[in-house]
């Protein structure tokens, strides 16, 4: 049976672009960029100093904004800091709290830690959807756990604090163990596919756009961005391409006829293909457009 995790939102959201939490100029403008989902930071990208004012933007903000065209989440402080604590004062104080898409959480380590700030979060708003950042080295090691956590939605590489942690090279090799292990925890706790963490290259869409391929190869259904100028090219990315709703539609239109096992293009399709084919054709059709340009 399907969780209803899953079927919290649909369609899920592919492409989420940070927003430093004091930078209230920036809101509007990250929405009108076309994201599936902003996060309004108040943790990396927000000095300490600075983490007061960066609360009563966003609170202005959501409280002028009723209305936005994509979701919208915060990423607080780690649970583990006194700052988090100051984020929930902050948000039992915030009005139209359902205008909250969701909440991130950083450095998710601990699952009793962690499973008692979600309790907290969920009685403030009750629709929620809280990501868990997977991006130390504890936090690793406890994922499974972290995934089964009643009210967590979904999780989250940060990869970039991920080898600051381990002391690895920020190369696909050293982080290919983390993010196998973050969806297959996924997958057993029914959680949707998880968010790839940022690629610091913000002109360079090629690299941009391998870091993607590669992270949808692996079972990752999202990335983090941190440039709006990178939103198309991660959009692109994770949905099917032209070529490949060609071929589901060929395979959904040889199987109309109720078998399980027939030809097509030449090679044997048998159930587990059809399903692909199904999947491919269901994500295109909830996001648009539908199609992605053809891979060089």
């Amino acid at each position: 049976m399907q969780s209803d995790r899953l079927s919290r939102k649909a369609p899920l959201a592919i492409s989420y672009l940070f927003v430093p939490g004091n930078r209230s100029e920036r809101f509007s403008k990250a929405c009108e960029a076309g994201p599936d989902a902003i996060i309004l930071d108040l943790e990396d990208a927000v000095h300490p100093d600075s983490k007061a004012a960066a609360r009563d933007a966003i609170q202005a903000w959501q409280e002028k904004t009723p209305s936005v065209a994509c979701e919208r989440y915060i990423r607080l402080n780690s649970v583990s800091s006194s700052l988090f604590r100051q984020d929930l004062s902050w948000l039992s104080d915030m009005r139209y709290p359902e205008r909250c898409s969701g909440i991130f959480l950083p450095k998710a380590e601990c699952p009793e830690t962690l499973a008692r700030a979600v309790e907290r979060l969920l009685e403030w708003q009750p629709t929620l959807a809280i990501v868990a950042i997977i991006e130390t080295a504890k936090g690793l090691q406890q994922v499974e756990s972290i995934a089964a956590i009643a009210g967590v939605a979904r999780l989250a590489f940060g990869s970039l604090d991920f080898s600051l942690d381990i002391n690895c090279s920020q190369v696909p090799e050293a982080f290919l163990f983390a993010r196998n292990r973050i969806v297959l925890a996924s997958r057993t706790a029914d959680l949707p596919s998880p968010i790839d963490g940022v690629t610091p290259a913000i002109s360079d869409l090629a690299v941009v756009a391998q870091d993607s391929q590669y992270a949808r190869s692996l079972g990752f259904g999202a990335k983090l961005c941190i440039h709006p100028g990178q939103l198309a090219t991660v959009q692109s990315a994770f949905l099917p391409d032209s070529r490949q709703l060609a071929w589901a539609d060929r395979v959904m239109r040889a199987v109309a006829t109720g078998s399980h096992a027939v030809q097509v293009d030449g090679e044997m399709v048998d159930l587990p293909l059809i399903e692909h084919a199904q999947r491919l054709l269901d994500v295109a059709s909830q996001h648009a457009p539908v199609a992605r340009a053809d891979a060089c």
